[in-house]
């Protein structure tokens, strides 16, 4: 909670991330410690939840391995149920750093009505080290999704993201799965909410391994695409802009 009352939440997606969870639970209760800390356990099979539970973070643990979306909308679940004004999304495997979260909350408090804030690695030069068959697929969904939504969008694939009450409603209720960063963008804009972009700094994975390994990356370009496709025939919401609960209706296609 912060001095004007506000409820922050930081939720902290993990599959097995032994190597690095009780870093991350470390550097949150440091550089941001007005957020209660959440860990959602994917379904890990190494102490992921033990460890995070022994460094004092509350730890939600489930049955089975979900997959990143179920795993983060289990997150948007809690914080609405239990009444948080803002969520920040953090990897549990050390890449986004703690210290940039104040950037994120500062965007969000200078321009009202913002719903989502997106830490971006290519703004500007971060040398963040992206390996080129990803980076070309980054700035591919970069390139489609900035002319669908008609805003500029350079990191559509960042899971560093700060969330206000109506954006903690919009995915609680509906979030996408298995890759569902770039689709959370579309929902934003046709759910008639507003993200922005801040630059940010980004650390290589501490440890684990990555949902896209190697051999991996044309198969994620594919479903990605295959995602932003559906998104552009998903249900569209036919209620006012900013409604924290939007009804939705087919769009008869």
């Amino acid at each position: 909670m912060d001095q004007n009352g506000a409820r922050h939440l930081a939720v902290i997606p993990a599959y097995n991330e032994a190597d690095t969870v009780v870093g991350v639970i470390r550097s949150l209760r440091e550089h941001a410690p007005d957020f209660d800390l959440l860990v959602v356990d994917d379904g890990s099979t190494d102490r992921t939840g033990a460890l995070a539970r022994e460094a004092g973070a509350n730890v939600l643990r489930l049955p089975f391995n979900l997959g990143i979306g179920g795993a983060v909308q289990v997150g948007f679940t809690y914080a609405i149920e239990n009444g948080y004004d803002r969520m920040v999304q953090v990897d549990g495997d050390g890449q986004h750093m703690a210290q940039e979260i104040p950037t994120l909350i500062r965007a969000m408090e200078q321009e009202p009505g913002i719903d989502m804030v997106c830490g971006s690695r290519f703004l500007t030069d971060s040398g963040y080290p992206a390996p080129v068959s990803r980076r070309t697929g980054i700035h591919i969904f970069a390139f489609l999704l900035s002319r669908i939504i008609g805003q500029r969008v350079s990191d559509p694939t960042s899971g560093f993201r700060l969330y206000n009450r109506r954006g903690i409603g919009l995915f609680a209720r509906d979030y996408p799965h298995d890759y569902p960063e770039v689709e959370a963008v579309l929902m934003v804009h046709y759910h008639r909410l507003s993200m922005c972009e801040v630059p940010v700094r980004m650390l290589e994975r501490g440890g684990g391994v990555s949902s896209i390994r190697s051999g991996k990356p044309l198969y994620y370009m594919v479903k990605v695409l295959l995602a932003i496709s559906v998104g552009l025939v998903r249900r569209r919401p036919v209620v006012d802009a900013g409604d924290e609960a939007p009804v939705t209706a087919s769009l008869g296609v």
